[in-house]
């Protein structure tokens, strides 16, 4: 399914990010993790096969260039990039401050466009590759208070399905997964899962009955990787527990 493929995972030490990388390190791909902190970056390292570690900001241009340069002098190409970067900041316009608001589009969408620059001449190249990015059902639903985040991923997702047919003549497709609320340390982070009520509140917003746990998310991204889903671009899957159609 992934063996030898060489999968960059940007936000490899995030709740989904590392659950990814996991998963498809036992199915024998040749992982790239990069994220800011070295210390929980080489501890994913040494807990996975077949994988290395670079320490790098993908919001800043030059590091996502050193990264594709120290990737292909080692691997000779990349496969597959996912971007498993974001936040959550729940203010309405009225309360949100300026600064706030450009630091969740630098998260959420600017960090993708400048990995996906930074990536995209060498599968142009391969005349092959796969990119995959996490979005939230918040891009394409009006939910309470995300209206940051709501630009945020709905820019991310038109600019994916843009990409998706300005590079399908040269075999690189782009997908996206849209998901809901999931236990991760982002979440826990926001207070949206370690307050009772608060988790209360999201479990019943979902259709399922519960928020969304890594391992939901995994082979939909890894679906997305292989070459299982080379007929599949443009692509935004909703896994949210029913969310998006509540």
């Amino acid at each position: 399914m992934l063996e030898n493929k060489v999968i960059v995972i940007l936000g490899a030490t995030g709740g989904i990010g590392s659950a990814v990388a996991e998963k498809a390190s036992k199915l024998g791909a040749k992982l790239v993790l990069v994220a800011r902190n070295l210390a929980d970056l080489k501890e994913l390292e040494n807990s996975l096969q077949h994988s290395i570690s670079i320490q790098a900001d993908v919001t800043n241009s030059n590091d996502l260039k050193r990264m594709v340069e120290e990737v292909e002098s080692k691997f000779g190409k990349i496969d597959v990039l996912i971007h498993a970067v974001g936040s959550i900041v729940l203010k309405p316009i009225h309360v949100l401050k300026i600064e706030e608001f450009e630091e969740i589009i630098k998260i959420n969408l600017t960090s993708a466009f400048l990995a996906i620059k930074a990536v995209i001449r060498g599968m142009i190249r391969n005349k092959s590759g796969s990119i995959i990015v996490i979005s939230s059902v918040a891009g394409s639903k009006g939910l309470r208070n995300h209206e940051a985040i709501s630009a945020a991923k709905g820019g991310l997702e038109s600019m994916i399905r843009s990409a998706a047919n300005t590079y399908a003549s040269k075999g690189i497709r782009f997908n996206g997964v849209a998901l809901g609320l999931v236990d991760t340390p982002l979440a826990a982070g926001a207070k949206l899962t370690t307050n009772e009520k608060a988790l209360e509140i999201s479990n019943k917003m979902h259709p399922l009955g519960r928020i969304g746990k890594p391992e939901d998310i995994v082979y939909a991204i890894l679906y997305l990787a292989s070459d299982n889903s080379s007929w599949v671009t443009g692509a935004i899957l909703p896994i949210d527990g029913g969310l998006s159609v509540n």
